[in-house]
């Protein structure tokens, strides 16, 4: 495997020197290099070809189309709205009444009425027929993801979706494929990856602050045991019944892939294999008799899924990732988001308020075995992203502010005809974690192959969510 040596990447792709000409005094590292694809790794097909590197067209305005309208895809939907240059033409949602709401909502807001689908499973595939739709944003529960994603390439749509874009390898590799075929993005909606400490992170590693990246860890651990058990919260309980299905990570990506990044996965380095372990599932059945009455249909249920489900990933640069998650405990909200190396260590929701929850020890700054307010950090390697946008953010999006984030940063991608800093490689990787956990835990803990979606160009060197500096062009 290729040893990249002990540089920052600004020193090999920022500034004035050319992405090429850095990329060359890596050897293996040129764009044109490959390494050879991992055992098992699929053919492309007739009419494939890779999806890196290939910026959207020049879109004057970006038309969205909303699938699923639920409490996170109603307020997205609003989000998209607010987004210079981006208008949403079409809202669907099996309930017919969710997209007249929706629909209600943005002329509420000064904007024009899109169209209105609903009523049936498969009213979606109507709104994928119009010719006015760029961009299909897909957020329904998640055993439609594939599908909807699928079919949304195979209209000529690019795509962004929800959390995760599929659960089975099988699907990951078909959106990949897909992707390939049709000449369309697909995204991952991954919002965290946006978020304020986790791009300040992002930079300090690729400047080197960390030294050698050794290790990281990032998850999703969020008590979501009353919103679970709410009748109203997820349609039809959902999400709780995808505990009663399969003991799997379902839902790591959050803190997963901000850690991924600032590793160059996918871009110099990739996940090889993964082994996951899991607690006893104790906290939904616990919170049920404690809280939930006997009429209620969850008591019809077992609960298999564990409590913690954690996953150990190895990299080809000899580093590991620990991905956790945790929906069923009682305790604070956390992704985790932890990066250390040769020289520091930097640790989110460790309750440092002022610095936004985080903490940091970087020789030779610092000593005594001491940790240190992050404060001062990110307000140094704050991304050109929250610099620029970071009010309308505060006012225009969820999640302080990282919804808009990636929304407007999606438009401008398109709107500008820019490379994608999420590609369908980065979102691959990403949701692999769900089947290969369930994989790992079938065999007691073996470890099992992660596979290279990018069929061997992971050892390029590429920008990613370390974006350069660019403008929204002007609205007409």
């Amino acid at each position: 495997m290729p040893k990249f040596p002990s540089l920052s990447r600004r020193s090999l792709m920022g500034g004035a020197v050319a992405t090429g000409a850095a990329m060359a005094g890596l050897g293996a590292t040129a764009p044109e290099a490959a390494a050879a694809p991992a055992p098992g790794t699929p053919r492309r097909g007739p009419g494939q070809k890779s999806m890196i590197g290939v910026a959207h067209d020049v879109h004057a305005s970006v038309r969205v189309g909303v699938i699923g309208l639920g409490n996170r895809g109603s307020g997205m939907t609003l989000g998209w709205a607010a987004v210079p240059g981006c208008v949403v033409t079409a809202v669907c949602d099996i309930r017919a009444d969710r997209a007249k709401r929706t629909a209600d909502q943005l002329v509420g807001k000064g904007k024009p009425r899109p169209a209105e689908y609903g009523g049936s499973a498969d009213s979606y595939a109507e709104l994928l027929k119009r010719d006015d739709i760029d961009l299909v944003y897909i957020a329904t529960p998640w055993e439609f993801h594939y599908e909807q994603g699928k079919a949304a390439l195979l209209a000529g749509k690019h795509v962004i979706v929800e959390l995760p874009i599929a659960t089975e390898l099988d699907e990951l590799w078909d959106l990949v494929d897909t992707s390939e075929r049709t000449r369309r993005h697909l995204m991952l909606a991954e919002n965290c990856s946006y978020g304020r400490n986790e791009l300040a992170m992002l930079k300090m590693a690729h400047e080197g602050m960390f030294g050698d990246i050794t290790n990281g860890h990032g998850g999703y651990l969020h008590d979501l045991r009353a919103l679970l058990f709410s009748d109203t919260y997820y349609t039809d309980g959902w999400r709780r019944l995808w505990h009663t299905r399969s003991t799997a990570s379902f839902y790591a990506m959050h803190g997963l892939a901000p850690i991924a990044a600032a590793m160059d996965i996918n871009r110099g380095d990739r996940m090889t294999t993964l082994r996951a372990t899991a607690t006893e599932p104790k906290g939904l059945a616990d919170y049920r008799a404690r809280f939930v009455d006997r009429s209620h249909p969850s008591w019809n249920e077992t609960y298999v899924n564990g409590d913690l489900v954690t996953c150990l990933i190895d990299t080809a640069q000899g580093r590991v990732i620990r991905a956790e998650h945790d929906v069923s405990s009682p305790r604070p909200y956390s992704r985790i988001n932890t990066l250390a190396g040769s020289r520091g260590i930097f640790e989110d929701y460790a309750g440092v308020v002022s610095s936004g929850g985080g903490r940091i020890y970087v020789e030779p700054d610092h000593g005594g075995h001491s940790w240190r307010d992050f404060g001062s950090y990110r307000k140094e390697f704050d991304h050109w992203l929250w610099k620029k946008i970071g009010d309308d953010a505060a006012n225009n999006g969820g999640h302080g502010g990282m919804d808009y984030v990636l929304q407007w940063r999606t438009v401008q991608q398109m709107r500008a005809g820019l490379v994608p800093d999420i590609d369908v490689y980065d979102s691959a990787a990403w949701c692999a974690p769900v089947p290969l956990s369930v994989m790992s835990l079938a065999k007691d803990g073996r470890p099992v192959a992660v596979p290279d979606f990018t069929r061997g160009d992971w050892v390029n060197l590429r920008l990613g969510l370390d974006s350069r500096p660019s403008d929204m062009p002007p609205v007409a």
